[in-house]
């Protein structure tokens, strides 16, 4: 049981924020006289050497040493001796484990923060110098219109730069203070809470003492923006794994990203970008586990909230992990823009060629099916739309004309797409400006 119970093996990674904690509530003791000087600097300095050893990787923990908590302290009265009791005058572990964990996730989130928008900044370095290839771009997986490959990199850097609002507002909430609310009922010591809050950096503390032992919204928060974050991941990961299949050859993994078949020499495999997509299912399942388990928990503490910190620990760890892998493959991905411009053909004008009749006075919906015959002509005949002879498109409609053979140029059409939002080189480089601003909000 005690095997079972213990939490020591993982939870050791809260040694620093539960040491901080500790060491705000020994001052926040000392300050309604409960502590004297003495006590309380011997308390601050045994702490403080108590996460030296961590530090140094010189700690030793126990047999009984049940949990973060119980290990620091039974540390620091081997240091500093009976007074060490002191410091859990009116504290439960049940408000300082959510204290650690809030500490502790609250610098995880700011790093993962950091880390999304160096990628970004990856992404749009990316953007403005590839900003004059063209490619298809798909819609069902079937070529649809020409856009600039700058403009699917920049989709992305869209995604994330919703991810990075996402993860933090979710600091905000993680940044309340539950430390003072003791195991369920309220501190009977007085203790200063706005004063804790201070201390550690919390912006707000939490009003209800109920609320501030069980509460683990926080954690699913973060987890549902680690979903939301390795699901674009995954999408990103999709899209270049299938435009650098021999297929397509749109692009490349540099071979520090790649690994070879162990059975066909010629093979080189994207598995960085696989185990990207593959990181996402573990995350979305932390999600999902962490919500099961406390869907239907009774109020207050219980032992099945020590299921919070494995998928916590694991989700940051993961995220961190693959922004760096991601942030690396987009930096040093060969791009061909060759291979892209061979995969353009015409049809995929068709559009453009609706566009000019519009222009011409034609409403839109006679002009698709206009072009629509000629499109389908073209399939009959085995040509490609803009090998059809003027005369074939003046017998479906007198307003073509001679204009109609400057429709067949794939830099026209993406500049065509000039409004708000889209594919031409001025819309990506206001992209690229828009992101710089939102980026420097954070």
């Amino acid at each position: 049981m005690n095997q079972f119970n213990a939490s020591i093996h993982f939870d050791k990674r809260l040694y620093r924020a539960d040491i901080t904690a500790s060491i705000a509530y020994a001052k926040a003791l000392h300050k309604n006289n409960l502590l004297t000087q003495v006590e309380v600097s011997e308390l601050i300095d045994g702490l403080n050497l108590v996460l030296t050893e961590w530090e140094k990787g010189e700690f030793k923990i126990q047999e009984n040493d049940e949990d973060i908590h119980t290990a620091n302290e039974r540390r620091l009265k081997e240091i500093i001796g009976p007074v060490a009791g002191k410091l859990h005058t009116g504290r439960s572990r049940n408000d300082q484990v959510a204290t650690d964990m809030r500490l502790w996730l609250y610098n995880e989130v700011k790093d993962i923060s950091s880390a999304i928008r160096d990628m970004i900044q990856v992404i749009i370095e990316r953007a403005e110098n590839d900003i004059d290839f063209i490619m298809p771009g798909y819609t069902h997986l079937q070529r649809a219109q020409p856009i600039r490959w700058s403009h699917l990199l920049l989709s992305y850097a869209f995604n994330f730069q919703s991810d990075l609002e996402r993860f933090t507002q979710v600091n905000t909430r993680i940044n309340s203070l539950p430390l003072g609310c003791g195991a369920l009922a309220g501190n009977p010591f007085l203790i200063d809470r706005q004063f804790l809050a201070e201390e550690l950096g919390f912006e707000s503390v939490i009003y209800n003492s109920l609320v501030g032992v069980c509460d683990r919204d926080f954690i699913v928060e973060f987890l549902f923006a680690a979903s939301m974050f390795l699901l674009h991941m995954s999408r990103l990961a999709e899209d270049f794994i299938t435009y650098s299949s021999s297929e397509f050859h749109f692009i490349s993994v540099s071979d520090a990203f790649s690994t070879g078949s162990s059975l066909m020499p010629q093979k080189k495999n994207p598995d960085s970008l696989e185990l990207l997509r593959g990181k996402s299912g573990r995350v979305f399942g932390h999600l999902s586990g962490l919500m099961m388990t406390i869907k239907a928990l009774p109020s207050t503490y219980n032992k099945d909230l020590q299921e919070d910190k494995e998928p916590m620990f694991d989700t940051v760890d993961t995220i961190k992990g693959c922004i760096h892998i991601a942030s690396s493959v987009i930096k040093q991905l060969n791009v061909y823009p060759e291979s892209m411009m061979k995969c353009l053909n015409s049809e995929m004008l068709a559009t453009d060629v609706a566009d000019y009749l519009v222009r011409r006075g034609v409403p839109f919906r006679e002009t698709h099916h206009i072009v629509g015959l000629a499109v389908a002509h073209a399939e009959r005949t085995h040509q490609n739309l803009h090998q059809l002879p003027l005369e074939f498109f003046k017998e479906l409609h007198p307003a073509f004309d001679n204009v109609i053979q400057s429709l067949w140029d794939y830099e026209k059409s993406v500049e065509n797409r000039d409004s708000l939002g889209g594919t031409s080189k001025n819309q990506i480089l206001l992209q690229i400006s828009k992101l710089r601003e939102l980026l420097n909000k954070h």
